[in-house]
Order: structure tokens, then sequence, then C-alpha cells
């Protein structure tokens, strides 16, 4: 679809509209933001299409159509398959070698796993390699709790920090400040770091990762706006 208005407003509503116009999601439910700040960025968005509507360059747009459409369908599915990712977060597969890679992932990974049991009151196991670590049942749970009682639009925003990054903990820490984005971003991609340092970075992997990164980006945006 092609850009087919002039002028981008928000309401008193805090809607978005095209020529007076609400915008709508998929579902045809109205496209209203939570904040001001979210509204304005959203409607940002609209106003910054040329030619053909892309929607991988409205990413604030897409996070907001599934807060308001996609999560409100089922909240609790959509949660409790974020929260399964409590059952394999990275954080908890850690290198049996060398050294220094143990060390590092020691350093940056130890430190959100301590404030995860502390906020939570939950303990985490530890494994060497890829096998599967099955975590205690009451870590799961909780961890689901914590999820549960989010809003659609929190959802939404760490839906995507999670997917990335592989760790609910990491996403969690994010959400509640106990981590900045850049950390978050850092302990994710330790083990990518470390071995672009020890034989170069791919080119294909470096593509995908700044795609993962722009995303990443996006979530933390949407996040922040939508407080």
């Amino acid at each position: 679809m092609k850009r087919f208005w002039k002028d981008v407003t928000v309401d008193a509503e805090r809607g978005v509209r095209l020529d007076g116009k609400p915008v709508r999601t998929p579902g045809r439910l109205p496209l209203v933001l939570p904040t001001d700040a979210l509204a304005d960025a959203v409607a940002e968005e609209w106003r910054s299409v040329e030619g053909d509507i892309d929607p991988r360059a409205m990413p604030l747009t897409g996070l907001s159509n599934a807060a308001i459409e996609r999560i409100p369908a089922d909240p609790a599915v959509f949660a409790a398959n974020l929260a399964a990712y409590a059952e394999s977060d990275l954080l908890c597969y850690r290198a049996d070698a060398p050294p220094d890679l143990i060390e590092r992932q020691n350093a940056l990974w130890n430190p959100p796993l301590d404030w995860a049991e502390g906020r939570y009151g939950v303990q985490f196991e530890l494994a060497s390699g890829v096998m599967h670590q099955p975590q205690p049942d009451a870590t799961i749970e909780k961890l689901a709790v914590a999820v549960a009682t989010r809003d659609a639009f929190e959802l939404a925003g760490l839906s995507p920090i999670v997917t990335i990054t592989g760790s609910l903990v990491l996403g969690l820490a994010l959400i509640e400040g106990a981590m900045a984005a850049e950390a978050v971003w850092t302990a994710a991609n330790l083990d990518e770091d470390w071995q672009a340092e020890q034989w170069g970075e791919d080119a294909l992997a470096a593509q995908t990762r700044a795609a993962h990164r722009a995303e990443f980006d996006a979530a933390v945006r949407f996040l922040t706006l939508g407080r």
C-alpha cells in the first residue's frame, strides 16, 4: 500500500490519525497508545513514510499493534510462551573452556542471575555445554508470575528482547531497571563477541546481528516511551 495521506496527528485520546481518520490495527482496532511520548513516536513513523508502506521501517507501530490486538486476544498464553524461556535461559549455560571465556561469562552473567535470585526468590541450576539443564519448578513458576503480571504493552516490548537475547532474566532485569540496555546487549552477545575476537566476524553473521540490534533497540525504545 502506498502513502495516501497528507497530515498525521494525535488526538486527545492518544489515537493516531491520518487526515483526521483513525489509524487501525490489522484487526481494525483503533491505534490508541498509553502515553503521549509513544503516541508521538508512532505518529512520526507514519509521517516518515515515503511511497510504499514498509512495516519493517515502522517497528513501534508493529509492537503497538501486538499490544492492542494480538496479546489481549489471549494474554495468558502469550505470557506463558514468553516465560518458557526461563527453562533454558542463556545465562545458565556455561563454557567449560577456555579459562578466559569462563571468566568473562562469570563476570557478565553471574550478576543478573544473582539479581533475579534476590528479586524473585528463585534459584538457578547452571550447566556446562548445551545439554538441557532443568530448572527448579519453583523458579519456573515464580518467573512465570513475574511475566504474567505485566500489561500488554510491557509484554509486547519484552517479547523481542527475550527472544533475541535468549534470556528471560536479562529481559526482566532490563524492564525493571536493574540493567541498562547496552549492558543487556553485551551480556547476550558475549559468546558471539568472543568467537569474533578469536576467528574474525562472518559477514552474514554481522548482517544478522545488525538486524537483531535494530529490533532490540526498537523494543527498548518502545518500553521507554510507553512508561
